[in-house]
């Protein structure tokens, strides 16, 4: 049995005991309240008061196990991580400063073969924002890397792990359990693609001495995860504490764009003013009235 699965059957177990005290005390109380004589009546009113308390701090310390049991647990009893010797780990390429190589054609069936040609280390834009302890106080021991798409965080549990992912993929986290960590030591996480530094996370050590942790990346666009082999680096200030890998494959899905419309506006020609002459009449010609011609008339008068 886990831990989980212990606290929450303690759990379910005071959930049941308070219930049962409960209804102890009030049945106790319902008879009391029969009694004829007084003295007789107020002491069986007073045991049953005291089930009734009794079950109030059953209900209370039921809610604190299922709230805070875990925790305490993991205090008292820090996991004792699986350490993975390190000539076990499968070789993994050399992080060196991302410089890509133009020839390689990544595809989904693309075979790489990682080498092994010296020590992982920090790169110098990553070891820039050290903000923390480089040395710890004692040896911290980290267990290999899980990954998976989706996890659990109340119990840290992966829920879909795996070490081969599909496109699509929107997220991926490496979990591992750990001890002998201490508040403000500097703990680094690098992720490599094909020997390509894609992200890295890099802060102060700000959880408890021993559990289990995690590191993730989201890239902001999901078509960052193209297809080939990933491997995560956990230094805990200048030291390699652990490492793993996974493959990708499959490319990640192509955005579809939605064509704009963009309407076409077809000028409509003016027309250009007809010029007239200088000297000329800005208006047009009227037809000129054609002038009649009077033949003037003359009457003969006769003088008597």
């Amino acid at each position: 049995m886990d831990v989980q699965t212990a606290v929450w059957t303690a759990a379910i177990v005071l959930w049941v005991f308070a219930f049962l005290t409960l209804w102890s005390g009030w049945q106790r109380m319902r008879a009391a309240r029969k009694l004829t004589f007084f003295r007789l009546r107020r002491e069986r009113m007073r045991v049953a008061w005291r089930l009734v308390f009794l079950s109030v701090a059953l209900c209370g310390l039921a809610w604190w196990t299922m709230r805070f049991g875990e925790a305490t647990v993991y205090r008292m009893y820090p996991p004792t991580p699986t350490i993975t010797p390190t000539s076990t780990v499968t070789p993994t390429p050399t992080p060196t400063v991302p410089t890509p190589t133009p020839t390689v054609t990544r595809t989904p069936s693309e075979t790489y073969t990682p080498t092994s040609t010296s020590t992982p280390y920090i790169p110098t834009q990553v070891a820039l924002l050290f903000e923390g302890t480089l040395t710890p106080p004692s040896e911290p021991r980290f267990s290999s890397l899980t990954f998976t798409t989706a996890l659990n965080f109340r119990t840290y549990k992966p829920l879909n792990p795996g070490e081969v992912f599909h496109n699509p993929i929107e997220r991926m986290y490496a979990v591992f359990s750990y001890d002998g960590m201490a508040p403000g030591v500097q703990w680094t996480a690098l992720w490599f693609r094909d020997g390509e530094l894609v992200h890295f996370e890099t802060k102060p050590w700000d959880d408890p001495t021993g559990g289990y942790g995690y590191t993730e990346w989201i890239p902001e666009d999901p078509g960052a995860w193209l297809p080939g082999t990933y491997t995560v680096y956990i230094f805990v200030g200048t030291e390699l504490v652990t490492s793993g890998s996974f493959r990708v494959e499959g490319y990640p899905p192509t955005p579809t764009s939605t064509p704009t419309f963009t309407p076409t506006i077809t000028p409509t020609p003016t027309p250009s003013p007809t010029r007239t002459p200088f000297g000329g009449s800005p208006f047009p010609e009227r037809a000129s009235p054609t002038p009649t011609t009077s033949t003037p008339t003359s009457t003969p008068t006769t003088s008597s």
